[in-house]
């Protein structure tokens, strides 16, 4: 079977774009992309709100996690807090502060959106929505079961 489109040929060059999307709201509020990234996911995704969400869903490095929730806590702009019923496990509650954050984030993520789907037709982008789901939840899969 050939192949039709090679993804992993182009995700470099989509992670170039998206790092040049973001950049520019890193430095302006003087934090590194790991920490954008989280505040972007937490603001995105709120019934996730651990950083175990974060490594399994976003398969993302459990040490830069921690690192990066150490220090946006440190700088007010999330605090953990702990349900009654389970001690172990810190949530992470968005503050204040990270709203100018996260609104600069997700106008970066609009602008990437809007240079990814350029010239694609309404239509073809709900297609494309369709298999890259379902594209997501085979890679998901074989991931979970890889793990057993």
């Amino acid at each position: 079977m050939k192949i039709p489109l090679n993804i992993w040929e182009h995700q470099n060059a989509i992670k170039a774009l998206y790092g040049n999307c973001m950049g520019p709201v890193c430095q302006e509020h003087s934090i590194t992309r790991m920490d954008l990234d989280i505040l972007l996911f937490l603001a995105n995704n709120p019934r996730f709100d651990t950083a175990r969400d974060m490594v399994e869903i976003r398969y993302l490095s459990k040490s830069q996690v921690s690192a990066s929730v150490n220090q946006l806590e440190k700088n007010g702009y999330l605090r953990k807090y702990y349900a009654q019923d389970n001690r172990k496990t810190a949530h992470l509650l968005l503050c204040d502060k990270a709203d100018p954050i996260i609104q600069d984030g997700r106008k970066a993520q609009e602008q990437f959106f809007a240079v990814m789907t350029e010239g694609i037709p309404t239509e073809e982008l709900a297609c494309m929505e369709r298999c890259m789901t379902q594209m997501w939840e085979n890679i998901d899969r074989h991931m979970k079961e890889e793990t057993r």
